[in-house]
């Protein structure tokens, strides 16, 4: 039913028409020229998939609300990047903890799944948003 809402909008009005502000479409605007980021939801999404695997595969009730925990805290960091590109303290500091604690799980089991795995995904997405930190602000 969105879509039906959502498709002929993006269709029959340019970005042109979405930048003024005397139409009635200027809430869409913010809509249409905000970055996603999907590398930090996809991260959300394996962290809170994590979880529930977890306790599909073990019945780990630990296992499950951490993942979830962690997967809706990375989710809530994505979605504040998406709205300002520099807000990542939120995606930073969900990733960093998840990093340490499941690279400990990895280097006191040496099994790759699920710790290894996790702890990598993490540090890759403290490296990304490290990066991000790093990058000089840009003029809007």
């Amino acid at each position: 039913m969105f879509l039906y809402i959502l498709l002929p909008q993006l269709v029959v009005y340019n970005s042109s028409v979405l930048q003024h502000s005397d139409g009635g479409y200027s809430i869409w605007a913010s809509v249409f020229n905000m970055s996603v980021d999907w590398v930090g939801y996809g991260y959300a999404a394996l962290v809170a998939s994590g979880g529930v695997i977890g306790y599909v595969k073990a019945g780990s009730v630990p296992s499950l609300a951490a993942g979830l925990l962690f997967g809706g805290l990375a989710g809530f960091g994505a979605y504040q990047i998406s709205n300002e590109p520099n807000n990542v303290w939120v995606s930073l500091a969900t990733s960093g903890v998840l990093s340490g604690v499941m690279g400990k799980r990895f280097y006191a089991s040496r099994k790759f799944m699920p710790a290894g795995l996790m702890a990598g995904a993490s540090l890759l997405m403290v490296a990304k948003l490290g990066v991000t930190l790093l990058q000089k602000p840009q003029e809007t």
